[in-house]
């Protein structure tokens, strides 16, 4: 990605840029066959991926921990699509258990699923360990998502087959990825606070979305599965995910403001890689600014990749 493509908005090779706005790179497309989970819907970029896809006629599931939240994102995408289908199912991804009741819940509602955007996260967290005793920012951003899409995967690779329209799951990462621990991830000292950095294990968090995105993809196409995933970073957008360092953020928004987006393009890439046409086929690819780019050395090791799969599933078995 070139700085002067960055910051002049200039498309890239996808004819779309970071200027581009979820709208812009949708347009023309007819979602109305498709059902979408947004995890995190609720507020930011989330809620206006959830309104873009509502816009375009999806079913739209928004999955999150804040229900009251859910419902005030889910009355301004009906004020802006009044025929839109939007569901609000509760979702705390700190918690495998509430992974588990969410997908329970999704399953027992017989609905097809097409779309999975694992877009919920938390940001330079104090430490703190979740219900299920693990690091916060690994557990929230990337162990939850590893286990929901485990839970809907089948449910994913039947709707594919049955109806012969490709699958898609998208991570949102970061670019924070390149800054994490040495090595890039700590398997060893995922839960020690004398080595606690929240930026470097938010960076761990958002490599192992890569990571994880990538092994799955290997592992689907192995199976002939008709299910792409991919990983985007959003771009710098001032969220709700912020509240931790707000003062901090705002700070260097002055002094960085021409590397800043709005939410509408914010939302752009994920809903770019979720439904435009041209990236058929197209798995185990991170994107920036709706096109794809080339991550760090880390996140390309197939090897760690396998190992963080491992690593997961043990830690999903453990605390079961």
């Amino acid at each position: 990605m070139g700085l002067f493509r960055l910051v002049t908005g200039l498309p890239g090779p996808s004819g779309f840029g970071s200027a581009s706005t979820a709208e812009q790179v949708t347009a023309g497309i007819d979602a109305s066959n498709l059902t979408v989970i947004i995890t995190g819907g609720a507020s930011g970029i989330g809620t206006e991926t959830a309104r873009v896809f509502a816009l375009r006629g999806a079913n739209v599931i928004i999955a999150a921990r804040n229900l009251e939240a859910a419902d005030g994102a889910k009355q301004l995408i009906q004020r802006t699509a009044p025929a839109s289908r939007v569901d609000i199912l509760e979702l705390d991804l700190s918690s495998l258990k509430s992974v588990r009741a969410f997908a329970d819940k999704f399953l027992s509602m017989d609905l097809p699923l097409n779309i999975l955007i694992n877009n919920a996260g938390v940001m330079f967290c104090p430490y703190q360990l979740s219900r299920d005793g693990i690091e916060m920012q690994f557990a929230t951003n990337h162990l939850g998502h590893f286990l929901l899409t485990n839970l809907l995967l089948e449910k994913m690779r039947s709707t594919a087959k049955k109806t012969g329209i490709e699958g898609r799951i998208i991570n949102l990462s970061s670019i924070a990825h390149k800054h994490t621990y040495k090595g890039g991830i700590w398997f060893d000292r995922l839960n020690d606070k004398d080595v606690y950095s929240d930026k470097k294990a938010y960076g761990q968090s958002k490599l192992a979305n890569i990571l994880h995105a990538n092994e799955l993809s290997r592992r689907l196409q192995e199976d002939g599965a008709n299910v792409t995933v991919n990983s985007v970073h959003p771009g710098l957008i001032m969220t709700n995910l912020m509240r931790h360092s707000f003062l901090l953020m705002r700070v260097l928004k002055v002094f960085s403001y021409v590397f800043w987006k709005n939410v509408p393009q914010g939302a752009a890439t994920t809903c770019y890689v979720a439904l435009h046409p041209s990236l058929k086929g197209v798995t185990g690819k991170y994107f920036f600014d709706c096109n794809e780019e080339m991550p760090s050395s880390w996140a390309r090791d197939e090897k760690l990749a396998k190992k963080l799969w491992d690593f997961s599933e043990k830690l999903v078995k453990s605390a079961w």
